[in-house]
C-alpha cells in the first residue's frame, strides 16, 4: 500500500541546511498498524506529513496504492490525499462553530457524493465511535476523548484506505486513552491500514510493527519487547 524508496527530506533557512530525514526504505502492506516512536525533534511528524502528503520529500520515491505521488500537482494531491487518507490530530482539529454532523461532513463535501451517500457515511461513523445521539451537540459540549472520537469518526467517514495518526491520546487521560486506542484497534481490524506517531511505549505495543525515527534516521524495531523496554 505504501511503499518508500530512499527518501530524504532537507529543510533550508537562510544559510543553515538541516537533513531531518535521512535516507531511508519502508513499506507497510495494507490492513497494517505500525506504530512509530522516537524522541522529539527525530522527524516523526515529519515523516507522518510526508506519508499524508502534507509535506514534499527532498528526494527518492514514495508510491501509494501503487501510484507515484513524488511528481504530482498540488491539486492532484489534495484530491488523491482526501480520497486516501483519513487524519486524526491530537488538537483534534474540529471547527468550533460546527456541529459534530457539519464537522464530518466538510471534508466529504469535496468529494462526489450525493447528499443521501454523506448523511449514509456520517450516520454510520458516528454510529461507529458511539456518538450518534450527539450529531447536534457542538465540540464544546463534549469531553477531549469525545471530541477524539468525532475526529476518528471524520477519518472513517471517507473510507480511507489509511489513517495517520499523530499522537492521537496525547491529550487525554488514560481511560480515554484506552478507549480511543481500542477503537482504533477494532478500526484496523476492519482493513484500514494505520501509522501512528505517539510516545507511549504501552500503546505502541499494540501495533503490529513499530518503526523507530531518531536523529532522522529510521529503523524497524525488533524484536518488539525491545522497542519498548
Amino acid at each position: 500500500m505504501l511503499k518508500m524508496q530512499n527518501i530524504t527530506k532537507t529543510f533550508f533557512t537562510d544559510s543553515v541546511k538541516t537533513q531531518a530525514l535521512q535516507p531511508f526504505n519502508l513499506v507497510i502492506e495494507q490492513g497494517e498498524f505500525v506504530s512509530v516512536i522516537g524522541p522529539s525533534g527525530s522527524g516523526k511528524t515529519t515523516f507522518l506529513n510526508i506519508a499524508g502528503l502534507l509535506e514534499d520529500h527532498s528526494a527518492g520515491l514514495y508510491e501509494l496504492d501503487g501510484n507515484d505521488v513524488s511528481n504530482m500537482k498540488d491539486k492532484q494531491k489534495s484530491s488523491y490525499r482526501n480520497e486516501k487518507i483519513g487524519f486524526i490530530f491530537q488538537s483534534f482539529n474540529l471547527i468550533p462553530e460546527l456541529n459534530l454532523y457539519d464537522n464530518i461532513d466538510m471534508p466529504l463535501r469535496y468529494r462526489k457524493f450525493t447528499a443521501s451517500e454523506r448523511d449514509q457515511r456520517i450516520m454510520q461513523a458516528l454510529q461507529q465511535v458511539g456518538l450518534a445521539g450527539r450529531k447536534s451537540h457542538y465540540p464544546s459540549q463534549l469531553s477531549g476523548g469525545q471530541q477524539q472520537r468525532v475526529a476518528i469518526a471524520r477519518a472513517v467517514a471517507g473510507s480511507p484506505s489509511m489513517i495517520l495518526a499523530d499522537e492521537p491520546t496525547g491529550n487525554l487521560d488514560s481511560k480515554m486513552a484506552d478507549g480511543i486506542m481500542s477503537l482504533l484497534k477494532d478500526i484496523n481490524a476492519q482493513g484500514t491500514s494505520i501509522i501512528m506517531v505517539t510516545h507511549d511505549n504501552e500503546q505502541a505495543a499494540l501495533a503490529n510493527r513499530i518503526i523507530q525515527i531518531k536523529d532522522g534516521y529510521l529503523d524497524e524495531c525488533e524484536p518488539r519487547a525491545k522497542a519498548i523496554a
